[in-house]
């Protein structure tokens, strides 16, 4: 009797256990697996439009890389991406860790100063490009009409029109878009830090700045390790705030192009790209893939062993 109650918890536990882990594994396998196997394979076939022709290995993927008629485009996207990643990370982050210190010390009306800096993430990235379109206008855009105002109408420029300010223009829309999420991050990892230890600090002497780079800094690594992981991601992934403000081609004259642009005219096709080529657009997609998946498992790493425990 007692032999038989066993095995029938033995089964509901087993029966309550593959409940868990099946629906999520198959969603796991339908969704993501099986879509980068399919990409994977296109990339080692000759299309022709939406028609697959002959196996020709690795080709896609040296035509991408060093072919005479994607090559350049290929690492112009890469600068761009690159570019997007360095400088998200000092406007973005940075300024997203200080506007987190300065809530930190609770100011006076800090919880509005916390809700309208997070504000912005939550609207819809097809609002913020449209917003910032206005913005950036030449003729009547906020920013030249703010630069008027404060007596700096030399610096009047169209934004968005010329190759040396169109693509900061969208990485500063952006940063004003996401620099919330940061703030929050680094919010949540300085509250975990025990009083003790910053008035440890005071105590010894140390001054305000001494404190946030010695003390907070290397305290909230946890928070960096997220923060930085998913700008990596992010930047190599961009491709709406682009599209949006710039266009397929990112113009102007392909100052704005970015590996997600670049991927989709390739794979889909348009007026400048020409007709659909899913062979050389899969070969680039898993090779964003890769490097996204290698580097940003590299940076995890690394910041993992740099954390502070408390």
């Amino acid at each position: 009797m007692q032999t038989d109650y066993r095995n029938r918890e033995k089964r509901r536990r087993a029966a309550w256990i593959a409940f868990l882990i099946l629906p999520p594994l198959a969603i796991m396998l339908t969704f993501v697996v099986w879509p980068l196997l399919s990409a994977l394979s296109a990339a080692f076939y000759r299309w022709d439009g939406m028609a697959q022709g002959d196996f020709i290995g690795l080709k896609n993927f040296a035509d991408v890389l060093f072919g005479e008629h994607f090559a350049a485009l290929t690492w112009r996207a890469f600068r761009h991406n690159l570019f997007v990643f360095f400088a998200l990370f000092v406007v973005q982050n940075s300024v997203g860790f200080l506007l987190a210190w300065f809530i930190y010390r609770e100011p006076f009306g800090f919880r509005f100063h916390r809700i309208a800096i997070f504000m912005p993430v939550i609207l819809s990235t097809v609002l913020v490009g449209f917003l910032w379109k206005l913005f950036l206008d030449p003729n009547f855009g906020l920013v030249n009409q703010l630069l008027d105002m404060a007596g700096l109408g030399g610096l009047r420029q169209p934004w968005l029109g010329q190759e040396t300010t169109a693509l900061p223009a969208l990485v500063l829309a952006n940063a004003w878009h996401w620099i919330g999420f940061p703030a929050l991050v680094y919010l949540a990892g300085m509250q975990r830090i025990p009083r003790e230890i910053l008035e440890a600090a005071k105590l010894d002497g140390c001054t305000g700045w001494q404190i946030l780079t010695r003390v907070v800094w290397p305290l909230v690594t946890p928070s960096t390790t997220i923060t930085l992981t998913l700008l990596f991601i992010g930047a190599f992934n961009w491709f709406e705030l682009p599209y949006i403000m710039a266009g397929l081609d990112g113009s102007p004259y392909g100052s704005t192009d970015v590996l997600g642009l670049y991927f989709y005219r390739t794979a889909f096709g348009n007026q400048t790209a020409g007709i659909q080529d899913f062979g050389h657009g899969n070969a680039l997609a898993v090779l964003m893939f890769l490097f996204i998946a290698v580097f940003a498992t590299i940076i995890t790493q690394y910041l993992r062993r740099r954390e502070v425990a408390l």
